[in-house]
């Protein structure tokens, strides 16, 4: 949507167009015919020249996208930057951060983070070094075979 009004209608910006290109020939230039009948509209013989050079366009004799291509792919490119945002403000509520030692350096530094299945620290294996442990985890009492 324009920010500003448009102060012609549709009628009269096909109409003034068309004057141009029926006229084109009567005058030296197609801006010389742009200028002529600007004045006789009342709009600047730049936004008449827009109109011209915008018909040309949607009617394939200039090169340029179509305005019905144009608006379609604009709407495109809102729908997919609104995409973009609720993907990232729903990935954001779903991202959980694994819990890690104050002590790790980065993201991909495994040697920090908790194992759930094994221990964590020296506490945790205090009074194991005197005990051989079997292939399967289980003690062995010293002197004693199965």
């Amino acid at each position: 949507m324009s920010k500003t009004t448009n102060k012609f209608s549709p009628e009269v910006r096909a109409r003034a167009v068309r004057l141009v290109l029926d006229h084109e020939g009567e005058h030296s230039s197609r801006w010389a015919a742009v200028m002529s009948i600007a004045a006789k509209i009342g709009c600047t013989a730049q936004t008449l020249h827009e109109w011209v050079k915008k018909a040309d366009r949607d009617s394939g004799c200039r090169f340029g996208i179509p305005m019905d291509v144009a608006d379609k792919l604009k709407a495109l490119e809102r729908e997919n930057r609104e995409l973009r945002q609720a993907t990232k403000s729903c990935a954001r509520r779903l991202l959980i951060l694994p819990r890690r030692s104050s002590t790790a350096g980065s993201s991909h530094d495994r040697l920090h983070q908790r194992s759930s299945w094994g221990p964590w620290g020296r506490a945790d294996l205090q009074g194991t070094a005197d005990r051989p442990v079997d292939i399967l985890g289980r003690c062995r009492q010293a002197g004693r075979s199965r």
